[in-house]
């Protein structure tokens, strides 16, 4: 079976700040949009900020190898040098990551590398790469 794009809609509380964090910071290609939504290219796959001011931010965090991971959350598995790229242009923006790039679950099956960081409208990014892709539903 052929991958096929996912689609995201997620909210957002201002539209120039969605298209300058996910079109500028993350190079994201912008689509379509209207008065109360942007599509954006994110990695092959199309995710559409809505605007909704009152929406957004943290709901929960559960524990997973040593971090609280914020939920909910989205993001993308990249190549590990698409990975690292991608890293090293968020740090040198000065972005703040809620769990700093790292390697997880290390030594044992899936482990990858990942990093969470937010949009301006607070929500949460996950970020992952595997050196070796077979691991990604590894037990």
């Amino acid at each position: 079976m052929t991958l096929r794009p996912f689609h995201l809609a997620f909210p957002v509380r201002d539209l120039a700040e969605a298209r300058t964090f996910y079109g500028g910071l993350l190079g994201c290609a912008e689509g379509r949009s209207a008065d109360s939504w942007i599509d954006f290219d994110f990695y092959g796959h199309q995710i559409v900020a809505h605007l909704a001011p009152d929406m957004g931010g943290d709901a929960a965090a559960n524990p997973v190898d040593g971090h609280d991971v914020p939920v909910p959350h989205f993001g993308v598995v990249l190549t590990m040098p698409d990975w690292q790229t991608l890293a090293d242009r968020l740090t040198a923006a000065g972005v703040q990551f809620g769990i700093e790039p790292h390697i997880r679950f290390k030594g044992q099956p899936g482990e990858q590398a990942t990093m969470f960081f937010r949009d301006p409208s607070g929500n949460a990014l996950e970020m992952k790469a595997f050196a070796d892709d077979a691991m990604l539903f590894a037990t």
